[in-house]
């Protein structure tokens, strides 16, 4: 497991000093007592508590998106807040406060649309001896759900970063008051949105973190939302649809052209973008096959393996890479559409239920850029002061990524380096990305 890798790396430097001496002890009145006295008059306590070294911490019913519940803890204070960012909105995160802590705090993302704090994930850094949190970004919902959003700006604000960098304020005071001493290191670790959740920290809030891991970030979210209803049209039309059973036929032919190069046939595609493709191999060479496509599915296949490219040959996202092929049921399938993709439009751009995929065109990813909805994509490249402040950023993507297209990433680094080097600031030193092959 990648995350938890990563996490022994960050501890390493500082075993454990032993038993911590906490200043506050752990109930809900202390923390209570702590937040009144210290000018936070939009926060409260919903709940803290002490649990014992092997418990379970039960996750509250109401937190759909992340319902399991972490077994086997280490002896730790559980604390979760709630604070209004807004007359219209609020957000909560919760903490988990190990007994034997290693000076270290660890934030940690969310997936999708999904509001709800994810203590499963917390638990993970807390095994290493971090303090951890989650923010429930303003909401509670599923990550394909997206409704929450309909008119409701400053909830999407929270989406989109406002609860994090708030919980995060907030998570550090608390543990510095419950430890009685400062942080030494401040880390993020997060996937998907939660790749995008820490670059746009990066790039907002530089001080709020040493070093970061955005992993398969969703950072364009003007333009993978659109992207994603797009792909869904692509398999839509009947005489040309390549029926979902063809899929594994398909990836496996992939694997035949492409896993051979880099030397060691492991049915891993290590270098996708430099396979040069026959997919001329798959067409059907006589009436009976079925293990085939026809020359109009066939075009299908080349879309599917295309960048999107609208009016004007204006780029608007990378293709999935050949490899990906695994995954295509969530977002190609047979032309259904994916909510990732129309709720965007439905609820975040605000065109309502009556939208509909088949409506879909090059109108609303112009909507998308001029809205960007909670000002969530991470677009801004100048992120030079995180760099002068010492900060490190780590960013990986799956090549057989299927839902969020794997050169996506290499689009954003390509635009940091387009502003940093130009002022002679070496990328290497302190920000470093990664192709991971076989990672979904």
């Amino acid at each position: 497991m990648l995350f938890a890798r990563y996490l022994s790396y960050l501890a390493l430097g500082n075993s454990f000093p032993g038993l911590a001496t906490s200043r506050l002890s752990c109930s809900k009145e202390v923390f209570s007592g702590y937040l009144s006295s210290s000018s936070h008059p939009n926060a409260r306590v919903l709940q803290a508590y002490h649990i014992a070294e092997g418990d379970t911490f039960e996750v509250p019913a109401s937190d759909i998106a992340y319902p399991q519940s972490p077994t086997n803890l280490p002896e730790l204070c559980v604390v979760q807040i709630n604070v209004s960012s807004n007359p219209e909105s609020a957000f909560s995160f919760g903490i988990f406060l190990p007994v034997q802590w290693n000076d270290r705090f660890l934030a940690v993302g969310n997936g999708g649309f999904a509001g709800g704090i994810n203590w499963v994930d917390m638990a993970v850094g807390t095994r290493y001896g971090f303090a951890s949190m989650s923010t429930d970004t303003g909401h509670n919902s599923t990550s394909t759900d997206g409704s929450w959003a309909y008119y409701s700006p400053e909830k999407v604000t929270d989406w989109g970063y406002r609860a994090m960098h708030g919980s995060v304020v907030l998570a550090k005071e608390l543990i510095e008051a419950f430890y009685g001493q400062k942080l030494k290191y401040n880390y993020y670790s997060g996937c998907s949105t939660g790749g995008r959740q820490g670059l746009r920290s990066v790039e907002l809030y530089p001080d709020d973190f040493d070093g970061v891991i955005a992993g398969s970030p969703a950072w364009w979210t003007s333009h993978l939302q659109p992207w994603t209803v797009k792909a869904g049209t692509y398999n839509a039309l009947p005489l040309s649809q390549i029926p979902e059973s063809m899929f594994t036929v398909i990836g496996d032919e992939i694997i035949k052209q492409c896993d051979p190069q880099d030397g060691l046939v492991d049915r891993i595609v290590s270098a996708p973008q430099q396979c040069a493709l026959n997919l001329e191999a798959l067409l059907c060479r006589k009436e009976s096959q079925t293990d085939c496509l026809s020359p109009q599915q066939l075009n299908t296949l080349r879309r599917i393996y295309s960048d999107y490219v609208d009016v004007n040959q204006t780029f608007v996202f990378p293709h999935l890479l050949p490899g990906s092929e695994s995954q295509w049921d969530v977002l190609i399938n047979n032309g259904t559409a994916n909510p990732l993709g129309t709720h965007y439009v439905e609820y975040f751009l605000g065109l309502g239920k009556q939208w509909t995929q088949e409506q879909f065109d090059y109108s609303i990813v112009q909507l998308a850029d001029q809205l960007d909805p909670g000002n969530a994509t991470a677009k801004d490249f100048d992120i030079s002061p995180f760099q002068k402040k010492g900060g490190k950023l780590l960013m990986y993507h799956g090549m057989s990524d299927g839902l969020i297209p794997t050169d996506s990433s290499l689009y954003y680094y390509n635009q940091i380096t387009n502003v940093l080097m130009s002022r002679g600031i070496d990328l290497d030193g302190f920000y470093r990305f990664f192709y991971v092959p076989g990672m979904q």
